[in-house]
C-alpha cells in the first residue's frame, strides 16, 4: 500500500506557497487579480500533480498474466 506522505506533504507545500503569494503580493490596483491568478495557478499545478500521482498508483488498465496450458 502506498504512503499518503507525498500527498499530504505536497498539500502542505502548496498551501504554504498560496499563503506566501497572498501575503507578499505587492500593493496596487491589480493586487486582487495578481493574488487570485497566483493562487489559481498553484492550485491547478497541485491538482495536475495529484491526478498524475494517483493515476500511477491506481491505473485504470491493469496488466494481467494469462496462463497457457499446452
Amino acid at each position: 500500500m502506498a504512503s499518503t506522505f507525498p500527498v499530504l506533504f505536497m498539500l502542505v507545500v502548496t498551501a504554504a506557497l498560496m499563503t506566501v503569494a497572498a501575503l507578499f503580493t505587492p500593493k496596487g490596483p491589480q493586487q486582487v487579480t495578481i493574488r487570485t491568478s497566483l493562487m489559481l495557478a498553484l492550485a491547478a499545478c497541485h491538482l495536475m500533480w495529484m491526478v498524475t500521482y494517483m493515476a500511477q498508483l491506481h491505473p485504470l488498465v491493469c496488466e494481467y498474466l494469462v496462463a497457457y496450458s499446452e
